[in-house]
């Protein structure tokens, strides 16, 4: 099977990169000084804070977007039977005006 990512050092720095093979994007990097014997990155407390954070600010955003949508939707019988009783209306006028 093929890897899905692949590793690469910087002959200037020696900072790690990590490649995405099928998107050519950098998925991540790190300074020598950042990694670990392995190549892996050396994870601080600060960075699980900072990205349980991200995960919690993400998850309150999908609560707002979903009540949102769902008052939208709930409002949109109402606005479809005032469009319906709109047409309604001009169309009796068109047709008493006809006859």
């Amino acid at each position: 099977m093929e890897p899905k990512e692949i590793s690469v050092s910087c002959p200037c720095c020696e900072s790690r990169l990590a490649i995405d093979v099928r998107t050519r994007k950098v998925m991540r990097w790190g300074r020598k000084e950042e990694l670990d014997a392995t190549g892996k990155p050396i994870v601080r407390s600060e960075d699980w804070d900072q990205a349980f954070g991200r995960v919690a600010n993400r998850q309150e955003s999908a609560t707002d977007k979903f009540d949102d949508a769902l008052s939208r939707e709930k409002s949109r019988e109402k606005d479809l039977d005032d469009l319906f009783k709109q047409a309604k209306k001009k169309l009796d006028d068109k047709s008493d005006e006809l006859g």
